[in-house]
């Protein structure tokens, strides 16, 4: 009898440190209040000041700090270079580093399939996915091209016959949803006059005369139309969006061009990061999105909500690969 009690009592122990151990902070661990940073954040923009990865980051950062959802301090820092290359190559070093995370688009996936970057989509921790914002393609306001089509005849008779400028590598976003609508317009894509500005300094060029369209983000677009300081020849959105200024912009579609490109953004991390840590900026983005503060800047830049999980994000970006690898065959880019 006193060795069946003992036995019981090892038992009863045994299971007691199992459930414990379940319920703690391992790889499948649930509960995203058992990991808190314990330094401050670095928010990485692989780019330059002014571009869609810098205002998605300075905006998180702002609406993060103001409604105080962090348990620590978070800083932009950017990273500007080869399209993205030299951020993911320092964020790659960072492993397993759960304060170091990064804003990501479909440039994840261009860049390393034009072969500039050696690390893509794959070698990243997935956190969140956050918004989905649209291409713009603009002019000067005193331009002589009144909508896209006008645009797309004389590229059509010839293609080196205006500049187009983006704040992305030759091969990745700005450039590649050009190419996509040009292509569908039956603009030889091929011969197309690209100036990539990675400094993000796209703007810049155009409005100095430098350049003839700034191929960009909505976001980066709606603050010099509003200024009067350009024209918007056409979005990529869908169908016409809601919103101060941008209700205003056409969409290609209206245009007669069959086309349209969803820029959805996202944060990622180091490769290896802890579960734990993933669930807790899973968990602080979700809410981020809940405030009245980020509505209002989104509504403002005209982003659309597009939260997804960590696993949600991660087979996104898998499908996501595939689709940009045709494209870039089309191309004749790949």
């Amino acid at each position: 009898m006193k060795l069946k009690k003992r036995l019981l009592g090892i038992g009863i122990i045994s299971l007691a440190l199992i459930t414990t151990a379940c319920s703690g902070t391992g790889a499948g661990g649930a509960q995203g209040d058992e990991w808190k940073p314990t330094k401050p954040i670095e928010m990485i923009a692989p780019a330059g000041a002014g571009g869609g990865w810098d205002t998605t980051a300075r905006v998180m950062q702002t609406v993060m700090e103001k409604e105080k959802l962090l348990d620590k301090s978070m800083a932009v820092v950017n990273k500007p270079g080869g399209g993205g290359a030299v951020g993911w190559s320092y964020i790659h070093k960072k492993k397993a580093d759960p304060h170091t995370l990064f804003v990501t688009s479909p440039p994840i996936m261009f860049v390393p399939l034009n072969g500039q970057s050696e690390y893509g989509h794959q070698d990243f921790t997935p956190i969140a996915g956050v918004i989905a914002d649209y291409g713009a393609f603009v002019v000067k306001k005193d331009a002589k091209w009144k909508d896209i089509n006008e645009l797309m005849d004389d590229l059509k008779k010839d293609p080196q016959s205006a500049s187009i400028v983006g704040d992305s590598a030759p091969g990745s976003m700005d450039h590649m949803q050009f190419v996509k609508a040009a292509n569908k317009a039956g603009v030889d894509v091929k011969k197309l006059k690209y100036v990539s500005m990675q400094d993000g300094g796209g703007m810049s060029q155009l409005l100095g005369g430098h350049v003839d369209v700034y191929s960009t983000g909505l976001a980066e677009a709606t603050e010099q139309a509003r200024a009067g300081k350009v024209r918007v020849l056409a979005i990529t959105a869908e169908e016409r969006l809601e919103g101060e200024t941008i209700s205003d912009f056409p969409t290609l579609k209206e245009q007669g061009i069959d086309d349209s490109f969803i820029v959805w953004r996202g944060i990622m991390g180091p490769p290896d990061m802890d579960p734990n840590a993933v669930k807790y900026y899973e968990q602080k983005i979700k809410a981020m999105l809940e405030t009245e503060e980020w509505k209002a800047q989104a509504d403002k830049l005209g982003w659309t909500e597009n939260f997804m999980t960590s696993e949600e994000f991660g087979k996104h970006l898998d499908e996501e690969y595939k689709l940009f690898e045709e494209l870039m065959k089309e191309a004749g880019l790949k």
